[in-house]
C-alpha cells in the first residue's frame, strides 16, 4: 500500500505532505530537506526582501535536486517583485495566502508553475478553482498562524464536494493518523506546518522548538480578533497583552505591540515577548527530529491506520 493521490501525480512528489510555507521559519534548510524526504517543502516567503527571497530559492536548489515551492503571502507591500523573481528564477509550485493570486495565474502558468492557494472558505475555494488553480489547501482554525472560522473536520468535507481540483486537507494534522483522518474527509494530500517546527533542519531558534514539545492540549490561544486578522500562538505575556487589547477593542495598539513580534521569537528565541505561532497540533509534536524521521513516521502511521480501519469496520458478507 503506498500513498498515492492525485496530488503526488501534480506535484510530482512521493507523499502527498506539503510542509507549510511559514514566514521566519520555513526556510531553504528545512524545504530542501522535505522535498529530499520525498515531500513538498516550502520557503515560506512572509515579508522578505526580493533579494533574500532569491538567494533562498537559490540556496534551495543547491541543497535538493527535487521539486520545493514557494509561499506568498498577497497581501506583501511588494508582492508584484517578489512575484517578478519567482517568474524569474522558477520553482515549481507556489501556495498562496492573504488574498486571491487571479492577477498573477496565467504568467506562472506561462513558466510551468503549480499554484496552489490556501482557503479558509468554501465560496473563495470555488472563485480559486474557476480562475485557474491547480489545487486547494483548506486550512481550519487549528493552524497556527492567521486563521480562519471553520475547523478542518468542517471545512475538508465541503471543499472536497464544492471543488473538483484536489484538496488538501491543513490545520491540526501531525501525525499519520491525521493523515487518514483528512483522507476520510475528502482530502488528498495534507498540509503540515507546526510539526515541521521542530525538525532538526528548522532554523528557528532551539527554545521555540522546545516550548512547542512542551506544549500541552489548551497552552494555544487566538489573538488579534477585533484587528479582523485572528491569529493562533502559543500562550505567553505577549498573548495575555493581545488578548486585554482585544477585550478593549483596541486593534490599532495590537498591531504596534505585535510588530516585528514573530521575528523576535523565531530568530532571537524570546519567548514571553515574541509571538509563538504555532498549531493545537503543538501538544503532538514529541520531539525535535530529522524531516526524513517526520516524514516516515507520519506515512507509516497513516498507511497502518487505514489498514487497520479496513479490518475493523469492513467485513465481508456472511
Amino acid at each position: 500500500m503506498v500513498l498515492r493521490t492525485r496530488l503526488t501525480e501534480l506535484l510530482d512528489i512521493e507523499y502527498p505532505i506539503i510542509q507549510g510555507g511559514m514566514a521566519w521559519t520555513a526556510t531553504a534548510e528545512l524545504a530542501a530537506a522535505v522535498s529530499n524526504a520525498g515531500g513538498l517543502g516550502v520557503i515560506g516567503a512572509g515579508h522578505m526582501p526580493t533579494q533574500l527571497l532569491r538567494e533562498q530559492i537559490r540556496l534551495a536548489k543547491e541543497l535538493t535536486d527535487r521539486h520545493f515551492g514557494v509561499n506568498l503571502m498577497l497581501l506583501t507591500p511588494h508582492i508584484d517583485e517578489l512575484v517578478e523573481m519567482v517568474l524569474r528564477e522558477g520553482v515549481h509550485v507556489v501556495t498562496t495566502g492573504a488574498g486571491n493570486p487571479g492577477k498573477y495565474m496565467s504568467a506562472f502558468h506561462d513558466k510551468g508553475i503549480k499554484v496552489v492557494p490556501i482557503t479558509p472558505s468554501i465560496a473563495l475555494a470555488k472563485r480559486l478553482e474557476s480562475i485557474g488553480a491547480d489545487a486547494i489547501i483548506g486550512e481550519g482554525m487549528e493552524a497556527g498562524g492567521h486563521i480562519g472560522d471553520l475547523t478542518t473536520m468542517v471545512l475538508t468535507p465541503q471543499l472536497a464536494d464544492a471543488v473538483s481540483i484536489p484538496v488538501v486537507a491543513a490545520g491540526g494534522i501531525a501525525n499519520g493518523r491525521g493523515i487518514a483522518a483528512a483522507f476520510a474527509l475528502g482530502a488528498e494530500g495534507v498540509q503540515v506546518g507546526t510539526r515541521f517546527m521542530c525538525a532538526t533542519e528548522c532554523t528557528i531558534h532551539p527554545d521555540v522548538k522546545q516550548r512547542i514539545v512542551k506544549a500541552r492540549d489548551r497552552d494555544t490561544i487566538v489573538t488579534g480578533v477585533s484587528t479582523g486578522h485572528p491569529v493562533r500562538v502559543i500562550k505567553n505575556k505577549l498573548a495575555k497583552a493581545i488578548s486585554e487589547l482585544d477585550r478593549d477593542n483596541r486593534p490599532e495598539e495590537i498591531e504596534i505591540l505585535g510588530s516585528g513580534k514573530l521575528a523576535a521569537c523565531m530568530r532571537e528565541g524570546d519567548l514571553e515577548m515574541g509571538s509563538i505561532m504555532a498549531g493545537q497540533s503543538a501538544a503532538m509534536v514529541e520531539c525535535v527530529q530529522p524531516a526524513a524521521e517526520i516524514l516516515e513516521q507520519m506515512v507509516a502511521e497513516a498507511l497502518e491506520t487505514m489498514s487497520r480501519l479496513g479490518n475493523t469496520y469492513c467485513t465481508a458478507d456472511a
